[in-house]
């Protein structure tokens, strides 16, 4: 049994990728202190997330159940180690797909994970951790993912007019407080500027890692940081442009193989 359970269940375009890579890489250094498993780790209970947010069904939810309950029974012994999971998909697909508004399929699988956890494990305290970000920023960064990795065709402004309830995070925080029967954390990406580790500080916080290994971790630079402006108009012209997706996906590589990021 672990000694506890962090959930660190997104959001998208809060830094969430640059938690995940301090992660990766000081894994060796946190091993005696944490057992992770990120996102790559749990493909297929990240498939059945993103289908619940999707389709919103009792079978979809289901699926998430059986796929967690997997997940926990494939873990080896820890009793004297952390058990983190780190995913932005833990709290389903990023708004903005489509008919997709909100994160509200959050709450529904914070309790889920939570009374799968403690049935799993009834004496490990489990504990949740978001992060957020500005409303205007985050719904930049969101848009700006989009274009680069859909089809989106929208532009901006109407993007903002079409999912004006999508940054609302801290909302989705308050709803899973209030959902579920275990201590939910947040933070601001705006906060973390300064941090040795910068988002991943705060989550590393609730894991109770040793000072000794704390100050051994190493920094990583910003990952999957926002492509320029002349880039992200070029790749909005090649989703407007190319309707077969083969042809757009190689006209989108070639703009991102030559634009400079942001």
């Amino acid at each position: 049994m672990p000694r506890r359970i962090v959930i660190h269940a997104g959001f998208h375009k809060t830094g969430t990728s640059t938690v995940q890579q301090v992660l990766r890489a000081n894994r060796k250094a946190l091993m005696p202190a944490l057992a992770l498993r990120l996102k790559g780790q749990m493909t297929e209970l990240m498939h059945a997330t993103r289908g619940y947010s999707t389709y919103g069904t009792d079978a979809a939810l289901d699926k998430v159940g059986r796929r967690f309950d997997a997940l926990l029974a494939g873990l080896p012994g820890m009793p004297r180690r952390t058990l983190l999971l780190s995913a932005e998909e833990l709290s389903g697909h990023m708004p903005g797909r489509g008919s997709l508004v909100t994160y509200e399929a959050a709450p529904v699988l914070s309790y889920l994970f939570w009374e799968r956890a403690k049935a799993a494990y009834p004496e490990a305290p489990v504990i949740f951790c978001f992060s957020t970000r500005a409303p205007e920023a985050w719904l930049r960064s969101a848009w700006a993912e989009h274009v680069k990795s859909s089809a989106m065709t929208l532009d901006f402004k109407t993007f903002c007019d079409r999912y004006p309830r999508a940054p609302a995070l801290d909302g989705i925080v308050q709803d899973v407080t209030s959902r579920v029967p275990a201590p939910v954390h947040s933070y601001r990406l705006e906060d973390c500027a300064t941090l040795p580790l910068g988002p991943a500080d705060p989550v590393l916080d609730l894991c109770d890692i040793p000072a000794e290994i704390r100050h051994t971790l190493i920094p990583q630079p910003p990952q999957n940081t926002r492509v320029s402006d002349d880039t992200l108009a070029a790749l909005l012209d090649a989703n407007r442009r190319y309707r077969d997706r083969e042809t757009r996906d190689a006209a989108k590589s070639d703009i991102l193989s030559k634009g400079p990021q942001a």
